[in-house]
This record gives structure tokens, sequence and C-alpha cells, in this order.
């Protein structure tokens, strides 16, 4: 079973609270655009993480008789909404820039704006590979998409830092709106790409290929000689993964024996595959209504007339 992610999504608004006060008190300081526009992730950031933190309570309920496969598709849920609010900072921030470019105005008190944001981009990266580390290990999209948002708060910060940088050194002020518009752009595609990802999985996407490989090297190598299986089916539900496959054994067999033999194979696909969820069905090999039942679709919808 999974431990509790719970703390990690607390240790996210912590981290998020704190940086959005280092970024708007950078703003405050220097009236940068730039500096405006990461103060606007932040709080996204924010938004984001509470709302991971409500997702991984929720999916960390045991299943019970409304929700038997578990609660854990909410993370899908969290992550769509993260990528959402990822794209609808971008499109603040481009706006921001843009305005500003129209009308550019001489930064003040850059260096102390310089030191605050370095700080909070700081904090986000060590927090940010935390998440993303902890999430990959733990099949939780929403940990790790967390992570990525944070770690695209980095990059803000980083053209941020560089964009004010120039600005002041060089004289020319236009640069800053001009870092915040590719800024911009470039988290806008981050949080379209984890919106994708989150349309995937409720959709019902089948397991890795990797994984899928892996339980037919099982099948392969497992089942008994006179014994054949098909109909291979997996999808994954957050960190669940779900298996259901047809085994072939001879009618001869005892209902013992073929329940042994299941088993046995059940037991080494979830040994092999973290959160997995095994089902198989036995047939008799002789039948031919047992060969017909391996196509994708195997609702009785299309012999209706």
């Amino acid at each position: 079973m999974r431990p509790s992610l719970i703390k990690f999504a607390l240790l996210s608004v912590g981290v998020a609270l704190l940086t959005i006060l280092l970024k708007l008190a950078a703003y405050l300081v220097t009236g940068s655009v730039g500096f405006l526009s990461d103060a606007l992730e932040g709080i996204v950031n924010l938004v984001a993480a509470v709302v991971a933190l409500i997702t991984l309570r929720v999916v960390e309920q045991p299943p019970d008789e409304m929700h038997e496969y578990g609660h854990d598709k909410a993370e899908y849920f969290s992550s769509g909404m993260e990528g959402t609010l990822i794209t609808i900072a971008s499109i603040s921030i481009l706006y921001a820039s843009i305005r500003r470019l129209m009308d550019p105005q001489p930064l003040e008190q850059a260096a102390l704006g310089l030191v605050l944001i370095v700080v909070a981009a700081l904090l986000n990266l060590l927090v940010g590979q935390i998440l993303i580390r902890t999430g990959k290990k733990y099949d939780s999209i929403t940990l790790e998409a967390d992570g990525q948002h944070l770690m695209s708060d980095v990059w803000t910060s980083l053209g941020v830092v560089i964009g004010v940088a120039l600005a002041v050194l060089t004289g020319l002020d236009w640069l800053d709106p001009v870092v915040g518009i590719i800024v911009g752009v470039k988290i806008g595609w981050s949080g379209i790409q984890i919106f994708r990802r989150s349309m995937g999985g409720l959709m019902d996407t089948a397991i890795a290929p990797q994984e899928r490989d892996t339980v037919e090297h099982i099948l392969d190598n497992q089942v008994e000689q006179e014994v054949g299986w098909h109909a291979l089916r997996t999808r994954q539900s957050g960190s669940r993964r779900f298996v259901s496959v047809h085994l072939l054994v001879p009618g001869s067999w005892t209902v013992q024996r073929a329940h042994d033999m299941a088993e046995g194979l059940e037991k080494s696909v979830r040994q092999r595959i973290n959160y997995s969820t095994v089902f198989t069905h036995v047939e008799p090999v002789e039948d031919p209504l047992s060969h017909e039942d391996i196509s994708l679709d195997r609702s009785d919808q299309g012999d209706l007339t």
C-alpha cells in the first residue's frame, strides 16, 4: 500500500506562501513587471498546492461501496486543474508584459529585488525536486505535476533575474517585459502538457509498455505447457494498475488446479507491478466460445437487432 503523501503537499503549501511574500516584496520595491509575473505565478502555485493537498486527502481514502476501485482517479482532476491554472497564469503574464513593453518603466532598488527572487527560486528548486522524485517513486501524478509546476516557476524566476539584470546594466528598460513574454510562453506550454497528460489518465490509458511487457513475460514463462492465454487488458488510475487476462486450460482440469495456477500468476504480477489489481478468467481450451471473446469491445450491443 502506498504511504501517505499528505506531508509533501503541506510542504508545497508552506513554500508557496513564503515565495509569494518574497516575490511580492521584490515587485513592490522595484516595480518590475518581470517580478510581477513571477509573483502571479506564485499565487497560482499556492492555489495548485492547496488543490493537491485536498486531492491527496481524497485519494488516500479507502475504497467504499460507491467507489469500489478506490479514489485514485481524483489525481487526474487535480493535475488537470493545475495545468489549467498554469495556462491562465501564462496569459496573465503575457498581458502584463505586453502592456509594459508598450510603456517601459525604469526599475528601482533592483539589487534587493534580485536577491529576494533568487531566494524564492532556490526554495522552489529544492521543494520541486523533492515533489517530483516522490511523485515518480509512488506514481502520484498530483505530486509530480505540483513539482513540475514549481520547476517551471524556477525557470520563470531565472528568466526574470536575467531580464532585470540586463535592463539595469544596459539601461534598456524594454528588456524586462520582453523576458516576461518569453517566460509566459514557456510556462504556458508546460501547462498544456500537464493538461494533456491528465486527460489521458481520465480516458483510462493502458499501463506503460514496459509494464505490459513484464506481465506478458510472466504469462509466457509461468503458465503450464498445455495452458494458453489471451484477451490481456490493462488500465491505470492514478497509482493503481488494473490487469485482466483469460487463461485457457484443459477441460479435464479440476477447478482447484485451475484456481491454484491463476492465483500463482496473479501473485507474480502483483509482486512485479506496483499497486496492481489482477483479474483472471479461466476458460476450457476445447470450447470454441473461449476463442471468440478476445476483441477489445466485448459488449453484446453489436448483436442487438
